[in-house]
């Protein structure tokens, strides 16, 4: 099974592209959608689509929370997904084992963005009374990767445990040296 890639005690890669696709493919439509939002609040954009809440939307992308810092929060949500997509396409099926940096870095990027935006959304009825359709569809993706990247960094995170348990240099396990891999089962 280790041949094929599948982590020691596991039933599948959590590495293969039919997982990481996926992924990949929200966090494109999510770097549109925040993308979109985001030229709304730069003002680039007037108007911004809601089908379903009317001027929800507009109350949300100029409310205090989302300008609190330097930056909107729509354009930090599109460098978040865009984090996502490169992080998530970058490397083989094996990259659990032979790119740990990649996979940790992948799964931070995805959890934080994921818990960020099930608090925004909170954020809305309670502290503004409204709803925005883009900012939920944007959160439900968010929440959607979550827990794929969790499993792939689960199996880096695993085997980063197997290296400190061999002996053998964490820090050139983390970045994929060769000559760690042969020595780890």
């Amino acid at each position: 099974m280790h041949e094929e890639g599948i982590p020691p005690g596991w039933s599948y890669n959590p590495a293969t592209w039919g997982q990481r696709l996926p992924i990949v493919g929200l966090a494109v439509v999510g770097v549109c959608i925040a993308t979109y939002l985001a030229l709304f609040q730069l003002h680039v954009v007037t108007n911004v689509w809601d089908p379903f809440f009317g001027n929800g939307s507009k109350q949300i992308l100029t409310s205090k929370t989302s300008n609190i810092l330097p930056i909107p929060d729509a354009a930090l949500g599109a460098i978040g997904y865009l984090l996502d997509a490169v992080t998530g396409a970058v490397g083989g099926t094996r990259r659990w084992r032979t790119m740990p940096w990649i996979v940790i870095l992948f799964g931070m990027a995805v959890g934080p963005l994921g818990f960020v935006s099930i608090l925004l959304v909170v954020l809305q009825p309670v502290v503004y009374d409204s709803w925005c359709t883009l900012c939920l569809c944007s959160a439900l993706i968010s929440i959607i990767m979550i827990g794929p990247a969790m499993d792939e960094m689960l199996a880096s995170l695993q085997y980063m445990k197997r290296v400190k348990n061999s002996d053998v240099s964490a820090w050139k396990a983390f970045w994929g040296y060769k000559s760690v891999q042969d020595k780890v089962k």
